[in-house]
């Protein structure tokens, strides 16, 4: 099974390849990795600006490599509720007959300096660097890691999140697991 992922990130594609080896066990799964642009900002801000930025890498992904199986985008998206700045992210799920399914992520709360750091423009992988004085956090246990103590981190949501959009391709009370 070919599936493109939208992102050369290496957390982002074990994520995808733990979820895809759970779903698909018996199947030969070949990660096909691919640069694309989102469409939206750096840091995308809220739902909406985040869930069409997976959207739109998905959709550039199929694009660039038209012949695979699934193509898949995670894309990390920050809120403000209730002046709580929360972290979360949406992937999106493209199968070969042109379905999609979605899913978000669980919501993490941010510390109030890594809140005061993007709003003044960082990305939230910068931010959570120069709080925990790590460096490229966002290529291992992101705010996850960082605010749990490994117990949870960026590739075990992004696992468990693209498990859920994959839920409407393996589940037969969808329509798309019969047509891929």
């Amino acid at each position: 099974m070919d599936v493109v992922v939208a992102s050369r990130n290496p957390v982002k594609q074990n994520a995808v390849r733990q979820a895809f080896s759970s779903q698909f066990p018996s199947v030969d799964l070949e990660l096909i990795p691919v640069d694309v642009e989102s469409g939206v900002n750096a840091q995308p801000d809220g739902d909406e600006e985040t869930r069409r930025g997976a959207r739109s890498r998905v959709d550039a992904a199929r694009r660039a490599r038209p012949d695979a199986d699934f193509w898949v985008s995670l894309e990390g998206g920050v809120a403000t509720v209730d002046n709580q700045l929360m972290a979360f992210a949406w992937t999106a799920i493209r199968g070969r007959s042109g379905d999609i399914s979605e899913a978000r992520s669980v919501t993490l709360p941010l510390p109030p300096a890594v809140k005061e750091l993007v709003e003044g423009g960082l990305e939230l992988g910068e931010a959570n660097d120069k709080v925990f004085s790590t460096i490229n956090s966002k290529l291992s246990g992101g705010a996850y890691g960082l605010l749990t103590d490994g117990l949870y981190t960026r590739e075990s949501i992004y696992g468990q999140t693209l498990i859920f959009a994959l839920i409407p391709f393996v589940n037969d009370l969808y329509p798309q697991s019969r047509a891929n």
